[in-house]
């Protein structure tokens, strides 16, 4: 059984399509989160909270989605890369990718943080993997038990037949 990912660009634009998803999904989030911690951390008063939002947004969501764009762009690079190496697309790249791009990104910190930003890169990117399958096999049980639930019914496909006199609009030659 081959599993293929239906929704990934060719290996070339999956990194740019990726960066562009991760900077994205880094901004958004990072906007939400700015705008709560910017709001509790001004001073009392509507419009002082308001503007404290707002600042916060301003400053931080673009460099959170910057980070992200940073992470999602090499874990696609290692991925593209792992994808040409052993000539095959599963979930093993995925999980290796994350932990190399894990301990890239900390690579500044030491040996030590490395590898314990490419384990918690691996684990983080198997249990998205993970529930990516078992969820790809739960949808496909229940497609499946549905299929055997429908039974042709000719009482049914007769009822759909066109009935005359049904009160639409028809046109009429004289």
């Amino acid at each position: 059984a081959k599993m293929e990912e239906y929704a990934r660009e060719p290996c070339p634009w999956r990194i740019i399509d990726d960066c562009g998803g991760a900077f994205t999904m880094g901004a958004i989030g990072g906007g939400v989160f700015q705008c709560v911690k910017g709001f509790r951390n001004a001073p009392v008063g509507v419009r002082h909270r308001l503007k404290g939002s707002a600042n916060a947004v301003r400053i931080r969501a673009p460099q959170i989605g910057g980070s992200f764009a940073v992470w999602g762009g090499l874990f696609s690079t290692i991925d593209c890369g792992l994808v040409k190496l052993r000539g095959k697309e599963d979930p093993w790249n995925s999980i290796t990718s994350g932990a190399m791009t894990g301990a890239v990104l900390a690579a500044r910190s030491g040996p030590l943080a490395m590898v314990g930003s490419a384990m918690m890169g691996g684990i983080l990117l198997a249990l998205i993997e993970g529930f990516g399958i078992l969820l790809t096999r739960y949808t496909a049980q229940q497609f499946q038990n549905r299929e055997q639930n429908l039974s042709p019914c000719p009482h049914f496909l007769s009822s759909l037949s066109p009935v005359s006199g049904g009160g639409g609009v028809t046109a009429q030659h004289s």
